[in-house]
């Protein structure tokens, strides 16, 4: 039996994801958990493991082009299926003999499938208990007509897009083409069938002096200059932009500045990583992090976040720590800091950092945080101010320790200086609360002794 394989939902905020690479080969034998792909989404190139087993018989998506969340990506079946309905049926081109009736709902219902019938799987394949409705998934399967036996009819077609006007359908090969080009696909002008967009539309577009290929630069007038280089965006440098211009249209933010005294932090740390293996020493950062889940648990009205209208104060302290990776920033999720010691505290985030630069990170990794820190310190920056990551109500970024001139006992003296700045949701944290928080973060970070406790 046939079965069409859908792209499933590989991290929770996936939309869309592009294949990097098909781990099988069109004939190989697929076993439950089998390694199918590797997908990039949003948050990470995730691995997309079978759900189901059987033989893979097609590949409908190739390498590096983009699919949406559930969309045929492949078929499985068994060795010399012949899979042409299946085919036509995904592109419209069903058997004449398939019943036809305006009236009637396009995914049709049965008690049992034929022994050739066809299969949509995104999720295992379980036996029905009971007839599938029509207004049930769209994985259903249609009792067998003259010439065709179970073929699978798609949803019915959405109604065809206004020829002349930009933005039809494509194809992921134009697509692909499109974005070769840096061509802003949604900006073309089809000529194909119902608005269908072509490559040669594309080709048309791009070399148009009249209509721009991609969106201008921040700050620029018009179109990219020849000379520019137009780069694609990975799906987490989308999910980035999307997430980030969110935040800064709907969180309103304010910041607190603090100048706070390290000497005492940077001496014990020193002293914590004497005769520790280099992999294993203690870092500033793991420091802050400790110390921001104490002021938490401290402060803790400021442990809260805005959702849907309510005040959520957390319960728990999950700091999510932004770590630098090729295509922009992750921030995985540190459990329950507050009650691990600085020693596991560093272990887990050098753990969470190299698999999140090597694209590792589960999902769950980088989801349901409280509150965030962002160290650019050891690149060399006194002070920035972070955009929160929402729903969480506060983020903290961190600049180097600086050696400055202070005034100790009425003289001047050397001394260990840090600027932090907090970036705070008004909606949840005003500016007393925020200084209260800042309060109990300098009490412990010039105090180290207490993060030790």
């Amino acid at each position: 039996m046939a079965k069409i394989i859908d792209l499933p939902k590989l991290s929770p905020t996936m939309e869309e994801g592009t294949l990097v690479r098909w781990a099988k080969n069109e004939g190989d034998t697929i076993g439950v958990d089998d390694l199918l792909a590797e997908v990039e989404t949003d948050k990470a190139t995730m691995e997309f493991r079978s759900f189901d087993k059987g033989t893979l018989l097609k590949k409908l998506v190739g390498e590096g082009q983009t699919a949406k969340l559930g969309q045929p990506v492949a078929i499985f079946g068994v060795p010399g299926e012949d899979i042409g309905a299946v085919l036509a049926a995904l592109t419209g081109g069903a058997s004449k003999s398939a019943p036809t009736s305006p009236a009637a709902p396009t995914v049709a219902s049965v008690s049992e499938p034929a022994p050739s019938a066809v299969a949509v799987h995104s999720e295992p394949a379980r036996a029905p208990a009971a007839p599938v409705s029509s207004s049930g998934p769209a994985a259903a399967t249609v009792a067998p007509t003259a010439g065709v036996a179970g073929l699978v009819l798609l949803p019915p077609k959405p109604a065809p897009h206004p020829v002349g006007e930009p933005g039809g359908p494509s194809s992921p090969r134009v697509r692909k083409l499109a974005r070769e080009k840096g061509v802003d696909v949604d900006r073309v002008v089809g000529t194909g069938e119902n608005g269908r967009i072509t490559a040669a539309d594309v080709e048309r577009f791009s070399s148009s002096p009249a209509a721009p290929s991609a969106a201008p630069a921040s700050g620029s007038v018009g179109a990219a200059r020849p000379a520019d280089e137009i780069k694609p965006a990975s799906q987490m440098r989308k999910a980035i932009a999307r997430r980030l211009v969110e935040s800064k249209q709907t969180v309103p933010h304010f910041y607190l500045e603090a100048e706070l005294d390290v000497e005492a932090m940077l001496l014990l740390r020193e002293q914590m990583n004497d005769g520790v293996e280099k992999t294993e020493k203690i870092s500033v950062n793991d420091l802050f992090i400790k110390a921001c889940a104490l002021a938490l648990n401290a402060v803790p009205a400021s442990n809260a976040s805005w959702i849907d209208g309510n005040i959520v104060l957390h319960h728990r302290v999950d700091i999510s720590v932004a770590v630098a990776v090729d295509d922009g920033l992750v921030t995985p999720v540190l459990r329950d800091a507050d009650r691990k010691s600085v020693s596991a505290i560093s272990a887990e985030v050098r753990e969470l950092a190299t698999r999140a630069r090597a694209k590792k990170l589960k999902p769950e990794e980088m989801q349901g945080g409280v509150f965030s820190i962002s160290n650019l310190g050891m690149f060399g920056i006194d002070r920035f101010a972070a955009v929160i990551n929402p729903p969480e109500g506060m983020i903290l970024a961190v600049g180097q320790a600086r050696d400055v001139p202070v005034v100790k006992a009425g003289a001047l003296a050397p001394g260990k200086r840090c600027s932090v700045t907090l970036s705070c949701d008004h909606r949840v944290v005003d500016g007393a609360l925020g200084a209260q928080f800042l309060q109990a973060l300098r009490g412990l970070v010039e105090r180290p002794v207490k993060i030790l406790r």
